[in-house]
């Protein structure tokens, strides 16, 4: 059976009125790459404090490696980057990194880290000079440095441009490879997509779904067809189309074969026809769209 690292039992937490998590089960099992996601206030950051041990929880209990995440001990193969970084401005970049090996008994070499994370020509940079981007990149590195087991990363992207993003999902990928287990938060779908292979949504402190990535898009009836032409004349089978300046239009419908036959009995010149099912995004939106207007947790 799979070794679980993380784990949420019927955890509540309550912020004066405003209740966070409701109830709350979700293991996490080793060698998993988990996507949270939900909209803001749903309780995502709840959670992955829960798990850092900055706080407990009302009712229910946390288990990290099988363990209260308060107790230092559990947490020492435990990776995280949180959304804000705190780093001492005066502090070099290799000069902060190599603090942070120096507390674990088998660190990932400096160089190694900067060379893998683009942040070489960084090294000899105080911290308060850094970029956004680099920052983040550096956030990631204190993470890895200590050969975690367990990977937290909770908007490890913010502030990165495409080539960095890229580069981050590759490093996510090769640490998940080499036996990692990573539960990663994001506002940018596409890279839940390109990275989780479970998909938990939570919205109002609930999880709603909890399932694999190609079922959670699954469960939104509707697929896009993706087609090259001029103007197109009113379809009685899209639901939502939308123009690209490639020339290329996406047509959301709840039947594809229907919708061609259509495309086709109206004569339309159209090429370059795919079909694909929703993507995260759509099925996101769908499945929290009763839970959106609600008071954030």
């Amino acid at each position: 059976m799979t070794e679980t690292l993380a784990r949420w039992q019927g955890v509540t937490r309550r912020y004066g009125d405003v209740l966070a998590l409701d109830d709350v089960s979700l293991d996490v099992g080793a060698g998993q790459v988990v996507g949270l996601l939900g909209p803001n206030g749903a309780g995502k950051s709840t959670l992955i404090n829960l798990l850092l041990g900055l706080r407990r929880p009302d009712a229910g209990r946390v288990e990290l490696f099988g363990g209260d995440p308060r107790v230092p001990a559990n947490r020492r193969l435990l990776g995280c980057t949180p959304q804000e970084t705190a780093l001492p401005a005066t502090l070099k970049v290799r000069e902060v990194l190599d603090f942070v090996a120096g507390h674990h008994p088998d660190p990932v070499p400096t160089d190694q880290l900067l060379d893998e994370l683009g942040l070489t020509e960084q090294a000899g940079r105080q911290t308060g000079g850094l970029s956004g981007g680099q920052r983040r990149r550096l956030s990631v590195a204190l993470a890895l440095v200590g050969r975690p087991r367990l990977l937290v990363l909770d908007e490890p992207t913010t502030g990165l441009d495409v080539d960095a993003r890229h580069l981050l999902w590759q490093k996510v990928r090769d640490f998940h490879a080499g036996g990692g287990t990573v539960v990663v938060t994001s506002h940018y779908l596409e890279e839940i997509e390109a990275l989780a292979e479970r998909v938990v949504v939570v919205a109002s402190g609930r999880v709603l779904v909890d399932d694999s990535l190609d079922a959670v898009r699954s469960r939104v009836q509707q697929r896009r067809v993706s087609v090259r032409a001029g103007a197109l004349p009113d379809l009685a089978h899209v639901a939502r189309s939308e123009a690209h300046a490639d020339g290329r239009w996406s047509l959301f419908t709840a039947d594809s074969d229907a919708l061609v036959r259509e495309l086709v009995r109206a004569d339309v010149d159209f090429r370059d026809l795919e079909v694909a099912p929703a993507s995260l995004e759509e099925a996101f939106l769908a499945l929290t769209a009763t839970t959106r207007t609600e008071a954030p947790a």
